[in-house]
């Protein structure tokens, strides 16, 4: 038992997918157990779960508790799966831990330190862009704000999110303290002299015109997959410093597989 963990998914949101259920994902969720398996010497029962209510996979889940040393929670919805996690850590003896939003932002941190080193920037001094305000956006978000970054906007398909709107659901309003909440507008109005833009939205978001009305030699994780928001060759063109994406086939891979299995074997 100490040696095992369970990849749990009910497969709605799995990576550059959607919404395909639990049996369309169990790939995904067997190479997260290689992934695991190969980087940490740890053990995985991947679990499929055919349910979308939250409080009755909250209930499924906690029943396995005396199976399993570690729950790694994997490509389920938000805003459920802030709730499902929540509720787990409060009530569960073992290591939870969602992977879409704590494993993508331990490493979005990791590569920003070395970022800033590289281009001399101060992170607490830089204004930074979240294009995504999901489950890894809300992460990421919480982490930098932690570390003391102090200007971030968060920008999610409608628009900045600011107190000025009143379409944002419990999570969202939330978000607010964390960020600049008192802008409004479009990703064009967010990313006006930003020093550091992360993605984790979709293909495309951004353009080489938007680049260029970010601050000089910015830094970029477009971490979209399997397309990231824009391709590391065009963003080179555009004027980047620093490009990062989630993919393994391109340079400066960020990717929550590159601390997750080493996350948890400490916590094992």
């Amino acid at each position: 038992r100490g040696n095992l963990v369970g990849v749990i998914t009910n497969g709605t949101a799995v990576l550059g997918l959607g919404d395909i259920g639990p049996l369309a994902g169990k790939p995904v969720m067997e190479g997260k157990g290689c992934l695991f398996k190969k980087f940490a010497g740890i053990d995985v029962f991947d679990i499929e779960l055919a349910e979308r209510d939250p409080d009755k996979l909250v209930e499924i889940i906690m029943a396995l508790e005396p199976t399993l040393g570690g729950v790694n929670l994997e490509d389920i919805k938000a805003p459920e799966c802030f709730y499902i996690e929540r509720e787990l850590r409060q009530k569960m003896k073992i290591p939870v831990f969602h992977d879409d939003q704590h494993g993508t932002a331990v490493v979005v941190l990791a590569g920003l330190i070395n970022a800033a080193k590289l281009t001399g920037r101060n992170l607490a001094d830089c204004k930074f862009v979240v294009i995504g305000a999901g489950a890894a956006g809300t992460a990421i978000i919480k982490l930098l704000n932690l570390y003391g970054a102090k200007n971030i906007v968060a920008v999610d398909s409608r628009g900045i999110v600011g107190k000025s709107r009143t379409d944002l659901n419990a999570e969202k309003t939330a978000l607010l303290e964390y960020v600049d909440a008192s802008q409004s507008g479009s990703i064009e109005d967010a990313i006006t002299d930003a020093d550091v833009f992360i993605g984790v939205s979709r293909a495309g978001l951004l353009t080489p015109e938007l680049v260029q009305k970010m601050a000089k030699d910015p830094i970029v994780f477009a971490l979209a997959n399997p397309v990231p928001e824009i391709m590391p060759d065009i963003a080179k063109q555009s004027g980047v410093a620093i490009i990062g994406t989630g993919r393994s086939d391109f340079p400066n891979q960020v990717n929550n597989s590159l601390a997750f299995p080493g996350i948890f074997r400490g916590a094992l």
